[in-house]
């Protein structure tokens, strides 16, 4: 999902995030609104003339917890997590 948005206008990138059925589109529309507002409101720039300049997805931590199986042992369970960046620029 990340990887549709790069080099596109922030216009154009909002559409797209508003329209895909997928969950990580979602969340990654709330980091884009999220980086599109700290623009207009720190660097008094328009959000027209703002462009993706990438659009990271990394793991973050995991939260490890066990589930009781047969014969009294224990199956791992991993609960994992993300970190999402979303670069903008004005050129």
């Amino acid at each position: 999902m990340s990887r549709l948005i790069q080099g596109k206008s922030v216009v154009e990138a909002l559409a797209i995030v508003d329209l895909s059925p997928r969950k990580a589109a979602a969340l990654i529309g709330k980091t884009l609104r999220s980086a599109v507002a700290n623009a207009e409101n720190n660097m008094d720039v328009n959000r027209k003339v703002l462009t993706v300049k990438a659009a990271l997805v990394s793991p973050g931590p995991i939260i490890r917890r066990f589930r009781a199986k047969a014969r009294g042992s224990a199956g791992r369970i991993r609960k994992r997590t993300s970190h999402f960046e979303v670069i903008l620029t004005d050129n």
